[in-house]
């Protein structure tokens, strides 16, 4: 599967993943959609997957939310590959998967709002590589972990708003998302306005 847009859906009640992007898919755009209350994750990415992008996505009344690569002995398929950007998501009291990665390098994780999210925020795993910036964490436990269970990953975190947040536990270099594509950030402390007004279904423009 290949250059696929995935946009202003509402996804409710999902028996297992509500979308899940497999088996070396690439060119993906997950943009505009609505989603909760699903079985497993969310948005699961995973199985040498890659360029995917992840946008305006308002997610919220779920656990288990977003996967990126789906287990730590999957490092045969997954190395060098799910290269994924997440930007302007709403993960709106999410526990963790927010995402969580593995192997996956660069995945750029810029301008989203994160609120009362009760475990964790980003959580980089098993060699992968994240880069953690311009996001505005508000009353996350733990907005950014490479360490936070199995193998520890590499990540970069800056230019976030920590507010009523711990602190990122970050350690080691990434491949800088320049590389890839260029992008301006948002002001972090303009995100959470932004976001909210704007990620989800029906805004689009």
């Amino acid at each position: 599967m290949h250059n696929v847009i995935i946009r202003n859906l509402v996804f409710r009640g999902a028996t297992d993943d509500s979308i899940n992007v497999q088996m070396f898919s690439h060119h993906i755009w997950i943009d505009h959609n609505d989603l909760c209350c699903g079985y497993d994750g969310l948005v699961d990415i995973k199985r040498g997957s890659s360029y995917i992008t992840v946008s305006w996505n308002h997610v919220h009344q779920h656990t288990k939310t977003m996967l990126l690569g789906h287990d730590d002995g999957n490092a045969a398929q997954d190395t060098g590959r799910l290269k994924v950007t997440y930007h302007h998501n709403w993960f709106d009291r999410t526990p963790q998967r927010n995402p969580r990665v593995r192997f996956g390098e660069p995945v750029h994780v810029y301008n989203n709002y994160y609120v009362y999210n009760t475990d964790t925020g980003v959580a980089c795993q098993a060699g992968a590589g994240c880069v953690v910036e311009g996001n505005y964490f508000e009353t996350v436990e733990e907005p950014v972990t490479n360490s936070y269970a199995g193998p520890s990953g590499r990540c970069v975190a800056r230019d976030n708003v920590l507010d009523d947040s711990g602190a990122p536990d970050c350690s080691g270099t990434v491949q800088e998302p320049s590389a890839y594509y260029g992008y301006t950030l948002d002001d972090p402390a303009t995100v959470k306005a932004t976001v909210t007004a704007r990620a989800g279904v029906g805004k689009i423009g």
